[in-house]
């Protein structure tokens, strides 16, 4: 199945058009729109969210998503993958990034890791 993608809050909105412009067929939205949950959702319900809806969570959050990880994992969940911003890109870069693992491979693939992007 083709990996879908949820942008965290944390994030700006660019990142959605960024990655829609290299090819529309992502399917990708931020947390707010309309399909996403709203802003203000605590990080365990964005997980929850997450699995449930099959989707990649791409954040920028490195102070609490690790622990609120290993509490989803110690629940007996799991998740489709996250993807954590490397500092010092623009958004072009990060949005390649999302657009290669797009491309180049399945969600399941990335079912319960986490890594860094861009590599």
């Amino acid at each position: 199945m083709k990996m879908r993608f949820l942008i965290d809050e944390n994030l700006s909105l660019d990142f959605v058009s960024a990655i829609k412009q290299l090819d529309a067929a992502i399917d990708v939205v931020a947390v707010g729109a309309d399909s996403a949950p709203p802003k203000g959702t605590l990080d365990p319900e964005i997980l929850l969210f997450c699995e449930a809806e099959q989707r990649t969570l791409v954040t920028n959050n490195r102070a609490s998503m690790p622990g609120h990880e290993r509490d989803h994992f110690a629940a007996g969940r799991h998740h489709w993958g996250i993807f954590t911003l490397k500092d010092g890109f623009s958004i072009g870069a990060y949005a390649a990034a999302i657009h290669l693992l797009w491309a180049a491979s399945e969600a399941e693939e990335w079912a319960n890791l986490a890594d860094w992007i861009p590599w």
